[in-house]
């Protein structure tokens, strides 16, 4: 015995013409291009206004050559024999070249150059 649900057709098969659909496709085919540029268009002014989001929100921390600076120790160079008692800053150090805004080069008190260069974010100002 076979259900009623089965042999029973659907309106939308029902009402299925081949013609009209090839039609359809092509028109859709069509726009698919002007979707795309407004897709990416919606992309770019949420990416904008999430960065003005952002840059509203970050603090500058402009220095200057030769300010003294603290450099946050980074897990990789954290020496493990002190666990958590650890100091989370070290330095001094002095600012030796500006590269780009908030990006620095640094160097010890002795004058030997640190051979990465520093982001502001991982800095902070020393005051004697």
């Amino acid at each position: 015995m076979v259900p009623v649900e089965v042999g029973a057709g659907s309106l939308r098969r029902d009402l299925y013409v081949v013609e009209d659909a090839a039609v359809n496709q092509k028109l859709h085919l069509d726009l698919l291009d002007e979707a795309r540029m407004n897709s990416q268009l919606k992309l770019a002014t949420y990416q904008q206004g999430i960065a003005r989001y952002f840059n509203k929100k970050v603090k500058s921390k402009p220095y200057k050559v030769g300010d003294l600076v603290l450099r946050k120790v980074m897990p990789n160079t954290k020496i493990a024999q002190y666990g958590v008692f650890k100091a989370n800053w070290e330095g001094p150090y002095k600012v030796n070249t500006i590269l780009w805004k908030r990006t620095y080069r640094l160097k010890d008190l002795g004058g030997k150059l640190i051979p990465q260069a520093w982001n502001a974010e991982h800095l902070r100002k020393y005051y004697q």
